[in-house]
């Protein structure tokens, strides 16, 4: 399976560019154990995940000197008079969450003024994304979000309340390092195919940590190639899905190293396979979807960022003032640093000319799988 050409993905108009979390449920299944509340069904049946290379994302920092009207590196500076919120799109405990935080501690020292941090899980991001798309375009309400749950929000949602594409601008995009398949300590299969030989015996019980999420597509992916049997309940983002994997309520989820980390060193969960990102450091000897055998755009070319967003109409000056402090905290904040150490990211992060040309690419390969696969939040 090859990675569609851009003639067979319809295009995204980016006069405006676009985030992802999740509600709690579960298919076939009413009570996850965690206590959230569930909405809807999901079906699936067919998966991808949009990648960037580390070439590509050196490249943004050079693109980022080149921003429609104007140039990049003259731009001048944004000074903020009120306080910044920044809603995050995914509960705490989450790669989104712990990114949101950095910025607010980077942002405030920069610029002056305070910098909370909301979070508004829920609803394919639509709770989030609505929150800012709604708000006055001043630089004062800001989303982080993965970026795939933007992209997904107009298949997922029948009638969504905004548009992503139009209503949302897109500041800058960070890598989210390696996002690592885990199963519970004692769960028997340590490969994907004896997971798969396993889950023909009985149901395997695997945790999704956002609707829409490229991990959700890989196992619908996986479901259609080797007729695995699997039970997939999702979650308002990677903090209770971490604690029902421990627990033992679930049997294997995926998420960034800022939610498994903990229970990685502490012999709790057992890594298993890489589904986003190349082989790590942190990881020594997790094969990745590719080393494991599988290939196709389902399981190789499903990117994951986090990315800052502000409402549609906001002035470039602050747009760009942003851009630059995203760009120069990955070097220049200690926190920044300290996330992305546990995140095991290396990327530079995308902005202006460069995170536009992602943005293209990306969002119409997440959305023409999920249509291929019936995937639809109901």
């Amino acid at each position: 399976m090859s990675i569609p050409s851009d003639s067979n993905i319809e295009p995204i108009t980016l006069g405006c560019y676009g985030d992802m979390a999740s509600s709690s449920k579960q298919m076939a299944v009413n009570d996850t154990g965690d206590g959230t509340t569930q909405n809807g069904d999901i079906r699936m049946t067919h998966q991808k995940r949009d990648s960037i290379s580390r070439r590509d994302a050196i490249a943004a920092s050079l693109a980022a000197m080149a921003w429609p009207g104007g140039t990049f590196a003259q731009a001048a500076d944004w000074k903020p008079t009120k306080p910044i919120r920044l809603i995050c799109g995914q509960a705490p405990g989450a790669s989104t969450d712990a990114t949101a935080r950095a910025y607010s501690d980077y942002f405030s020292q920069k610029l002056g003024v305070p910098v909370t941090v909301e979070n508004k899980p829920g609803g394919v991001g639509m709770v989030a994304g609505e929150a800012v798309a709604r708000s006055t375009p001043d630089g004062t309400t800001l989303l982080v979000s993965l970026q795939s749950v933007m992209a997904q929000m107009p298949v997922l949602i029948k009638k969504p309340a905004i548009d992503p594409d139009k209503d949302l601008l897109p500041i800058a995009a960070i890598g989210v390092g390696p996002v690592v398949a885990s199963t519970h300590k004692d769960f028997p299969a340590r490969t994907i195919q004896e997971l798969v030989a396993l889950s023909k015996k009985k149901p395997v019980n695997v945790g999704n940590y956002a609707i829409g999420s490229g991990w959700q597509m890989m196992l619908a992916q996986l479901v259609k190639d080797t007729g695995a049997q699997l039970n997939v309940v999702n979650y308002r983002g990677t903090g209770a899905m971490v604690t029902d994997l421990y627990a033992g309520h679930i049997d294997i989820g995926a998420g960034s190293l800022a939610g498994l980390a903990g229970g990685l060193e502490k012999g709790l969960i057992k890594p298993m396979v890489i589904v986003v990102g190349s082989r790590s450091s942190k990881l020594p000897g997790v094969p990745t979807w590719v080393d494991a055998g599988f290939r196709g755009p389902a399981y190789e070319d499903l990117a994951e960022m986090n990315i800052l967003m502000a409402p549609a109409g906001t002035p470039q000056i602050i747009i760009d003032t942003l851009a630059r402090l995203v760009a120069a905290s990955v070097t220049d904040s200690a926190r920044m640093k300290s996330v992305r150490e546990t995140l095991g990211a290396e990327d530079t992060p995308l902005v202006g000319a460069e995170l536009q040309h992602f943005i293209s690419r990306s969002w119409p390969t997440y959305r023409k799988l999920s249509r291929e696969m019936g995937l639809a939040a109901e």
